[in-house]
């Protein structure tokens, strides 16, 4: 914090039903006699699979939860909060509603949706905390609901470069679209690289993006570093990239498959792929994009320093 540095911290919207959570709480779960789910999570078809995602975690039982002031929900947020500076909230659109999928299906789509705890969650979270810390992951099908509950308490959503070129100027991802308080991303740990994305467009998909960057001539080796360069220039408060795209990798260094579950999360940075000159262009493109500027000067409620609560 001396060097003004911050660590932002990821928090899963569910935990696994062979978790010490739901076998010491299982009342605040939806389960059967046997401590079994009755439902499980997953979301409906979107952009990364046709069936959905069936990902079989148990649901909350909110009713349970209420009642306790959300009391579990709370200690969990501060216990990660005692180790990081930010905290992103994973599937944000579960507290407005989440996809309810009968035990036993094999896809995710004979689900339903069902409220979450909506804005009472957060009033109560913001009592108790001081502040809401939070970046709100508003990726996927989201509904006006989500937005407006994003909005209600001015938390900053996503945006990610790689969403952003179908071919219409009004699509939220493009830089031009962007509010302050927003966190822009090249892509997420659920993408590709950069490079492996762009490799594989069509050839009219690429000619949009480069008509989008005035006719810059972006080939395979420097798309990933211009992706890069368009999130930095934006007005978004805080920009992002993974570090195989500083390091202009390929699809084999691609993070995770959503909907997939066998050989995610099994790539490694060496220190040999590390070299001083990719981070001295890093540091010129955050000098050059006046980055810290757009910090100072952002109304963005998630870098103001009053907001992070005491742990």
């Amino acid at each position: 914090r001396r060097r003004g540095l911050k660590l932002v911290g990821d928090m899963p919207f569910f935990v696994s039903d062979d978790s010490s959570d739901v076998w010491a709480n299982p009342q605040m779960f939806l389960l059967d006699e046997q401590y079994k789910p009755r439902f499980v999570a997953g979301v409906p078809p979107d952009y990364f699979s046709a069936q959905g995602q069936l990902w079989g975690n148990p649901l909350y039982n909110w009713d349970v939860l209420r009642q306790s002031g959300y009391r579990w929900c709370i200690a969990r947020l501060r216990s990660l909060l005692s180790h990081v500076d930010l905290i992103r909230l994973d599937h944000f659109r579960g507290f407005a509603a989440v996809w309810h999928v009968p035990a036993g299906a094999l896809t995710a789509q004979s689900g339903t949706w069902v409220p979450g705890p909506g804005s009472e969650f957060f009033r109560a979270v913001e009592r108790e905390l001081g502040g809401l810390p939070f970046i709100a992951e508003d990726l996927g099908m989201v509904t006006p609901d989500v937005y407006a509950l994003r909005d209600q308490f001015h938390l900053p959503g996503m945006r990610i470069l790689q969403f952003a070129f179908d071919g219409h100027s009004d699509n939220p991802y493009l830089p031009h679209n962007f509010v302050a308080n927003t966190v822009v991303y090249t892509g997420t740990h659920d993408n590709s690289t950069a490079r492996g994305w762009f490799e594989d467009l069509t050839s009219d998909q690429r000619e949009d993006i480069r008509r989008y960057l005035t006719g810059r001539g972006v080939e395979n080796d420097v798309a990933a570093h211009a992706l890069m360069e368009l999130a930095w220039s934006s007005v978004a408060a805080l920009a992002i990239a993974p570090l195989q795209d500083l390091l202009n990798l390929g699809r084999e260094a691609r993070m995770n498959v959503p909907g997939y579950p066998q050989g995610n999360w099994r790539w490694r940075c060496t220190e040999e792929m590390l070299s001083d000159r990719a981070f001295q262009w890093l540091r010129d493109l955050t000098k050059s994009g006046k980055r810290s500027r757009k910090l100072k000067a952002s109304d963005a409620k998630v870098f103001e320093a009053a907001s992070l609560p005491e742990i």
